[in-house]
């Protein structure tokens, strides 16, 4: 650049640095708005009542699935498409490759079904007819019959079980309490879809998992994750305020708080699974061990608080968030003009006095921009919970009607775990794809709803006091 002359020089750095800054923010946006879309599509989409294809092949063969999607064939030019077949009690898989150069005939039967079913999960095929209370109804009235009491809880449902046919011909017995939702997805109107999305989507975040987390809903994960974020900022708030006001108000500025300050910065780059190693062995295995021997000793060899638990989980999130919220909170602490603590000390105030009445309040918005940033990180952990108390499922929640009510020492379902557990861990992975990209969207949207109420918040205080954080 020395060739430039000093004139056109400025006005390129002048003009480049705005167009700069202006892409990459573009950019930034774009990349957020193809994840939410990515989200979005593939996350609620899962729910939609597919159409169902009954194909017939060249060899004679009949296959009934939902088309998923298409790839080349390997050393081929043709094409081969993936389709959701089901019945895997019957036939050991979930999925079928088919050839499209070998379909013969393609049809879309309005009286084809899909049966979500414990445990084999979903079956793909007709409906033949219905054995309830030494009666067999075919025809409509075993249509009636099936719409009405699949309505119902499989508790109140009568004995019985439904006669299920196949592609192939083969027929299966299916009990009626067994069934979790029943649909015919080609006799459906748009608006019956509409419903049936909705419902669904109730189902998913009303009910608890089956099937290997790879079925049902996650109730007992949002319940789970709500709670320890909520737990781990009460937690976490006052131990990160108080020592933020210690380096900034009280503490003499010198060499040692500048090397505090270090520490705390150097913290929050620490990987997050040290954090939980750290948990495990002081919070669990310390604190937990002792309070096993000294109040629980009746129940040992089985621990009470000497393994994973909620408030171990909070605990561990807690220590990993608290250099975000002491950082956040001294420099809103350090942005307060020093006119106000004179002036308030001039007014007659005590340092104390000023403290609280004057200094807190105006530093009360950066104090929620820390717990912002600490709520948007925790939310999304996972390594640490594996450590300390996060299970693949929880047979008791952490909070019921038996006393004390709130039982901290219980282990509990997150869903960022789950999301993991569903993604590897599943028996069908392929089918676990789509409900991994609506736990994602889930959890995104938590971590939303969470952070726009401390933003909220924050705005309200910063329109009462006039104060920037």
């Amino acid at each position: 650049m020395r060739w430039l002359t000093p004139r056109l020089y400025n006005a390129l750095h002048s003009g480049l640095w705005p167009w700069l800054c202006a892409a990459c923010v573009a950019l930034s946006l774009l990349m957020l708005t193809a994840l939410l879309t990515l989200l979005i599509t593939r996350g609620l989409g899962h729910f939609w009542p597919a159409t169902l294809e009954e194909v017939t092949l060249v060899s004679g063969d009949v296959v009934i699935g939902q088309p998923v999607r298409e790839a080349p064939l390997p050393n081929a030019d043709s094409l081969e498409r993936l389709y959701f077949t089901g019945n895997r009690d019957i036939t050991g898989a979930n999925w079928r490759w088919v050839a499209i150069e070998d379909i013969r005939h393609q049809t879309v039967p309005n009286d084809l079904i899909r049966l979500e079913r414990s445990p084999w999960g979903d079956f793909l095929g007709r409906l033949t007819a219905v054995e309830s209370e030494g009666q067999r109804l075919t025809g409509q009235e075993a249509w009636a019959f099936v719409n009405n009491t699949l309505a119902k809880p499989a508790s109140q449902r009568p004995a019985g079980q439904l006669l299920l046919t196949t592609a192939d011909g083969q027929t299966l017995y299916q009990p009626l309490d067994r069934v979790t939702h029943f649909q015919t997805p080609n006799a459906m109107s748009w608006g019956q879809k509409v419903v049936t999305w909705g419902q669904r989507i109730w189902q998913f975040l009303s009910e608890g998992p089956r099937a290997a987390n790879t079925g049902g809903g996650v109730w007992p994960a949002i319940f789970g994750t709500v709670l320890m974020v909520i737990l781990m900022s009460v937690i976490v708030t006052p131990f990160g305020v108080l020592a933020a006001i210690y380096l900034n108000e009280i503490a003499h500025q010198n060499r040692l708080t500048h090397l505090v300050r270090i520490g705390v910065r150097n913290l929050a780059g620490v990987p997050s699974i040290v954090y939980g190693v750290f948990g495990l062995g002081v919070f669990v295995y310390g604190i937990g061990g002792s309070i096993d021997s000294w109040f629980f000793s009746d129940e040992l060899p089985s621990p009470t608080f000497g393994t994973g638990g909620l408030l171990w989980a909070s605990l561990t999130l807690a220590l990993l968030t608290l250099p975000v919220v002491i950082v956040a909170t001294e420099e809103g602490l350090a942005r307060i003009p020093d006119t106000q603590r004179e002036g308030a000390v001039a007014l007659g105030a005590t340092r104390l006095e000023t403290l609280t009445r004057v200094v807190l309040p105006m530093a009360t918005p950066a104090i929620l921009t820390g717990m912002i940033l600490a709520v948007a990180r925790a939310a999304g952990e996972v390594a640490p919970l594996m450590l300390v108390g996060v299970a693949k499922l929880a047979p008791q929640m952490p909070v019921d009607g038996e006393f004390p009510y709130l039982h901290l020492e219980r282990k509990f379902m997150h869903l960022g775990y789950h999301l993991f557990d569903t993604a590897f861990h599943g028996e069908d992975v392929q089918a676990a794809i789509p409900l991994v990209f609506a736990i994602a969207l889930l959890l995104v949207l938590i971590v939303l709803v969470l952070n726009l109420t401390a933003i909220f918040l924050r705005h309200y205080l910063r329109r009462q006091r006039g104060n920037e954080c």
